[in-house]
């Protein structure tokens, strides 16, 4: 990896010296092969190399303003560097944008991202030949335009219209009321001139539940709004200061009837409505939304493991012996144990992101073509790991964070930055709560289809497995007991849920309310159940997958870190039921401090193995030359306020109190 500068910090040095591993063979699995590592290089070179690109302002000294137009002129510069230089692979994009944009949002990414795959997916083939077209070639640039002030997550509560009138051929769309209003779209404020609307379909008098309509919002050549259209942007947020998320208010626009998309549901020219041959089909776009959060939420823990577990090993903080040197702060086992799990579950995350990516990509087409078996699965599965896996980054980030000390707080560390870049995902595309919900709700399908004796769906075979059964913990702590514990506590907090909606049942309570009156427990179910994916995946991937011995040995140690950190901070819900003995607590427990002094000499080399250019990190304490003093005073140097020695203010309202207080009789305290 290409470092920052020729010196490298003498402890980030000796840190590299002590792997007990390759990092190299690592990073080339994570990647797909030496060959796809190298043509990853050779991009960010490409842009290390880059004038444009490298000409930039940093971010933090600039202001909103400053940053929308910042953004989007970068990322356009990068789609003709792409064009220029032939890439299409969808990964090699990312690369390329990573080193020179991270965690910098693009106003046209849900345009490329989400709206061209939904005409793909949901329009008919000649809506498909004349939209698409005009969708890559930019003429129409659109959003994908869903929430609402008034209703989010609940899609079925949406409140806007589109009417048909048989007459004209035309749906007239129509936001009703103020908490109809559209609300939150990335680009929607100043940059697209279409939208993928979600709205309420009524034909015949009848309304039809939610359909997707493509709506025309600015002229295609001045850019204005159109007549009965209200848009602009929201203001300042947490983050994406980049974006111009926007608001929309449609005040009975016409648009002809072969803008509703049409691929499964359609409205006939007399407004005979044919039905989708599912109602999830509508949602395929923001599945795959929901698949790539649980990547980008490993990512997200990934470069902040990297930034906080480097500047662990070059700043030192008290000595450990009076008069003696003083100590690398990840020799403390508490520092460790904040980060180590944590650089365990980037991991975890990064493959399980990589396992629901690949699964939509395997059953979807089977999906579109009619099998809807694995619907069910794709969509339980996407929800709860987009929810468990933006969780734990968020908290992840924040972690790391907090410890890096006070130098963490500066946007100088860049992980504000990424924090804010993360955790809007615990809400967007559905709020984290209500999809552990509706993961849930296939849970108590599966578990009463399983006791009514059916199949259970291929991803949750293991929720027949008998919980009378004890743990088979030993000293060894092997990994396969550990995915049984895991699938264990799954099965009996299903179980423990679908009793306790019976009993309320039982007493005259209806369904819903015994739903309601469970919902906590059923949270717990649905959490356990990503949990234990999630363990299990890691389990597999280092168990099957192609690495050398040492490599193996590392990421095992990685991967049992995993598991026992999640029973013993979970402990509760594994022990309630006697799994496990008292003595099997005790050696989880000593197992946990071995393995953090077992990946001590790894640390850096595993962070290292993530391969994230300092382009991509943006930080002064995460660089990999290790020189964070430097960089931490040449940012300082760099403010725009230090730009004068002595700021207007001064003479606007210092001087003048000064002024008049020297005037005034001097007391002393």
């Amino acid at each position: 990896m290409a470092a920052g500068s020729p010196e490298i910090n003498p402890d980030l040095a000796r840190e590299r010296r002590r792997a007990t591993f390759d990092p190299e063979q690592l990073t080339c699995f994570l990647y797909g092969g030496p060959e796809a590592v190298r043509r990853k290089r050779y991009l960010e070179n490409v842009v290390k190399q880059d004038p444009v690109l490298q000409n930039e302002q940093r971010w933090a000294f600039q202001s909103r303003q400053e940053r929308v137009e910042t953004g989007l002129r970068k990322h356009m510069y990068l789609d003709k560097l792409q064009a220029d230089l032939g890439i299409a692979d969808i990964k090699e994009r990312e690369h390329l944008r990573a080193a020179a944009a991270g965690h910098e949002g693009y106003a046209l990414g849900l345009h490329y991202g989400m709206i061209i795959p939904t005409i793909k997916n949901q329009a008919s083939e000649e809506q498909q030949r004349k939209w698409l077209p005009m969708a890559e070639s930019l003429r129409m640039i659109a959003t994908y335009v869903q929430t609402e002030l008034g209703h989010g997550t609940f899609i079925r509560g949406l409140e806007t219209t589109a009417t048909y009138d048989p007459q004209t051929e035309e749906f007239i769309v129509n936001t009703p009321t103020l908490s109809a209003t559209k609300y939150w779209p990335g680009g929607l404020g100043k940059t697209v001139n279409h939208c993928v609307l979600m709205a309420q379909l009524y034909t015949q008098g009848k309304n039809r539940g939610i359909h997707m309509f493509l709506v025309q919002l600015r002229d295609m050549d001045t850019h204005m709004p159109l007549p009965g259209i209200e848009v602009g942007d929201i203001g300042p947020k947490f983050g994406f200061d980049e974006m111009d998320n926007g608001y929309l208010r449609i005040h009975n626009v016409r648009i002809p009837r072969e803008n509703m998309l049409m691929k499964y549901s359609k409205v006939h020219k007399d407004g005979t409505y044919q039905k989708p041959p599912s109602d999830k089909l509508a949602y395929g776009s923001m599945v795959l939304l929901r698949c790539s959060i649980t990547s980008m939420s490993a990512k997200c823990l990934a470069e902040a493991c990297v930034i906080s577990i480097r500047y662990s090993v070059v700043r030192r903080q008290t000595e450990i012996s009076p008069g003696g040197e003083e100590a690398q702060i990840l020799d403390y086992q508490t520092q460790q144990y904040q980060l180590f799990p944590l650089l365990a579950a980037s991991f975890a995350m990064r493959f399980a992101g990589d396992f629901i990516s690949n699964f939509y990509k395997e059953k979807y087409p089977e999906i579109a073509r009619g099998n809807f078996d694995f619907l069910p699965q794709l969509h339980a599965m996407s929800a709860g790991l987009k929810a468990f896996s933006s969780w734990v980054s968020s908290a992840g980030v924040e972690t790391c964070r907090l410890c890096c000390g006070g130098h963490g707080y500066s946007h100088a560390s860049g992980l504000p930055k990424i924090y804010v870049d993360c955790t809007p995902a615990c809400t967007y595309e559905g709020e984290n709560m209500v999809l552990m919900l509706q993961v849930a709700r296939f849970l108590m399908k599966e578990y009463t289809n399983m006791m009514r004796g059916k199949p259970l769906s291929s991803l949750i075979q293991f929720l027949a497995c008998d919980i009378t059964k004890k743990s088979c913990m030993t000293d060894k702590v092997a990994l396969k007991c550990l995915v049984l514990a895991y699938q264990h506590r799954v099965t009996r907090l299903v179980a423990d849920a679908a009793a306790s909606i019976q009993e309320i049942v039982r007493k005259g309570k209806s369904q819903q309310e015994a739903w309601n009156s469970c919902s906590v427990q059923l949270f717990w179910a649905a959490r356990a159940f990503c949990h234990a994916f999630v363990v299990e995946n890691f389990v597999e991937t280092v168990s099957e997958k192609h690495f050398d011995d040492k490599t193996r040995e590392v990421m095992t140690s990685l991967c049992q870190l995993y598991g026992v950190h999640g029973i013993i901070t979970n402990l509760g819900e594994f022990i309630q039921d006697g799994f496990f003995t008292a003595d099997q607590v005790q050696i989880l427990n000593n197992r946990l401090m071995f393995l953090l002094r077992e990946i001590r000499p790894n640390a850096v080399g595993l962070v290292d193995a993530f391969d994230f250019p300092d382009s991509a990190l943006q930080s002064c304490l995460g660089r990999y030359d290790g020189q964070v003093y430097q960089a931490l005073y040449d940012y300082a140097k760099n403010s725009p306020l230090n730009e004068k020695e002595v700021l207007d203010s001064y003479y606007k309202y210092i001087k003048p109190a000064q002024l008049s207080n020297s005037s005034k009789p001097y007391s002393r305290l």
